[in-house]
């Protein structure tokens, strides 16, 4: 490695073994640096079942408080003051803050007080989330209090272009790419499994329709009914089965909505690997994603996608080639674009070629190293601008 070995904390409400996108990319980004030979903490609410006690140096578990209608998932809390005792004894050179909730704001205060080094990711979108849950008079509040916190750190990474453009436009400001990998070893079609179709129902020559993701209001999920009903009456011949794979608050409803499907639950590592292969269509609605992991592990499967055109779709998707895409919000044409997919059986074949092929030269390593990149910058003008607003401060 060419550049000084760094001791990096990551502070974030979720991380592994937890199942999210933002969880997955920390672990990916995590292991990268540990591997690059830098010293990695992790600032963390403790997660269920875990023991309260533990021999790891680098890892600072805080209190979690659950979120409403997300089962596995809560804000961490942790004191200005705690963390202050705790980095004076063991300095970081930069911070990254994940997480915009109580944690991440005692992080960002802390190190604003000792004159660390903070760069920051947007990585979900709760400002979009709110409108979704009956919410919106929050939107506001949240664009209004994100950019308050963002703007008090060195650089905000953002994963897809689509993003960077909404918050420019919302008025956030140092905004750099960094966009995510997927590991297309892992993800691949010769991991198709024909006995896992079978417990779904599914012959050789029938239609795996597939989503993946968590089951809640904000992905959109009401559109997956009209889709599949759409391609049933347009195919009669053919057989189709929608594959829900993931859980959250909205199972039991979509289960009731949609009857003939098979609800699959979380799944990870090889045997979500083993999913993935094993669909046919992959039907991703979501209208709130600032980036959607999922995409690019579909496509590394060999999946044909069909997406609304922002985020990792916009970014890796070209419509008719890779995948299908659909102008935002147009159900309508959503529902043409996988119809579309299916009137060939070459055309399928030639998509999901061409979506494996794109897919498996997006790794990991050169996001990592793009990240380190960041880190390295943020440390250096904090290091030479001590007076600047990366340097101490009491206030935030």
């Amino acid at each position: 490695m060419n550049t000084p070995a760094l001791r990096i904390t990551l502070v974030s409400e979720t991380f592994p073994p937890e199942i999210n996108g933002v969880a997955n990319t920390l672990g990916r980004l995590s292991e990268g640096l540990r591997q690059r030979g830098h010293e990695i903490e992790v600032v963390r609410p403790r997660q269920a079942g875990e023991a309260p006690l533990h021999n790891d140096p680098n890892l600072m578990l805080c209190r979690g408080w659950p979120l409403p209608g997300y089962p596995g998932l809560q804000w961490g809390e942790v004191s200005m003051h705690k963390l202050l005792r705790r980095w004076r004894r063991q300095r970081p050179d930069v911070l990254y803050i994940a997480t915009e909730g109580p944690l991440g704001l005692s992080a960002l205060r802390a190190a604003r007080r000792l004159g660390v080094a903070v760069v920051s990711g947007f990585h979900t979108n709760f400002p979009q989330y709110s409108g979704q849950y009956g919410l919106g008079l929050l939107t506001r509040l949240l664009t209004n209090y994100l950019r308050w916190f963002h703007r008090r750190t060195a650089t905000t990474l953002v994963p897809s272009l689509s993003q960077r453009l909404e918050l420019e436009r919302r008025g956030f400001e140092r905004l750099e790419l960094l966009a995510r990998g997927v590991d297309a070893c892992l993800f691949n079609p010769a991991r198709r499994s024909p006995a896992l179709r079978e417990s779904w129902g599914l012959g050789p020559d029938d239609i795996a329709v597939l989503h993946v993701g968590r089951l809640a209001a904000e992905k959109n999920l009401g559109l997956l009914r009209p889709s599949l009903e759409a391609l049933q009456k347009t195919y009669p011949h053919k057989r189709l089965r929608l594959i829900m794979v993931g859980d959250g608050p909205q199972r039991a409803a979509l289960e009731q909505q949609v009857p003939d499907a098979v609800f699959c639950g979380a799944q990870r590592g090889e045997v979500l690997a083993e999913h993935y292969a094993s669909g046919d269509l992959f039907l991703f609605p979501s209208l709130t994603e600032t980036f959607g992991n999922v995409v690019l592990e579909a496509m590394a499967a060999g999946l044909a996608v069909v997406a609304y055109d922002e985020a990792a779709a916009a970014q890796h998707i070209r419509h008719g080639h890779s995948g299908a895409l659909a102008m935002p919000g147009d159900q309508a044409a959503f529902i043409d674009s996988a119809c579309w997919l299916l009137e060939e059986e070459e055309t399928l074949r030639r998509v999901r070629l061409n979506a494996r092929k794109h897919a498996s030269r997006q790794g990991w390593p050169a996001i990592v190293e793009q990240f380190e990149g960041y880190l390295h910058a943020a440390r250096n003008q904090a290091a030479t601008s001590p007076a600047s607003r990366l340097g101490a401060t009491r206030s935030v």
